[in-house]
């Protein structure tokens, strides 16, 4: 039962990924005001809000496939799931931290309760269902 919960949960999680695609993508808006990923720390200055976006887009598009794909390997009991798993939450993490703008104000509409998620479903696949070889 707890695998399942968790492929649904790694499901869950990527699509939040994909609804933060589609608003760095301007596709829809999660928020009137939320202008996430423009003001990147990293990127905007450099490539410019435009070209940000898309990386964002790009980036987060490919969180979620790495998220469902270990939800699906999960559910089918394949052994790859576990480092796609940790793999793709450390990726994720890295993508919110470098697309964030560096303020503290609405910390949620920038990504960092998806980072912390990554958190803890890396605590959970690493230490509690560590494997035992």
């Amino acid at each position: 039962m707890q695998m399942i919960i968790l492929g649904i949960i790694f499901i869950l999680h990527s699509l939040v990924h994909l609804l933060y695609g589609g608003q760095s993508g301007r596709l829809f808006d999660l928020r009137p005001i939320m202008s996430w990923p423009d003001g990147s720390w990293a990127f905007s200055k450099i490539l410019g809000d435009e070209t940000t976006r898309l990386l964002a887009s790009i980036s987060l598009i490919l969180a979620a496939l790495g998220f469902i794909a270990g939800g699906l390997g999960l559910f089918i009991r394949q052994d790859w799931w576990q480092p796609t798993a940790v793999g793709t939450a450390v990726f994720s993490s890295a993508v919110f931290l470098l697309l964030w703008d560096g303020k503290f104000q609405a910390l949620a509409d920038k990504g960092w309760v998806g980072i912390l998620i990554n958190v803890i479903i890396l605590f959970v696949v690493l230490v509690l269902m560590r494997p035992s070889h």
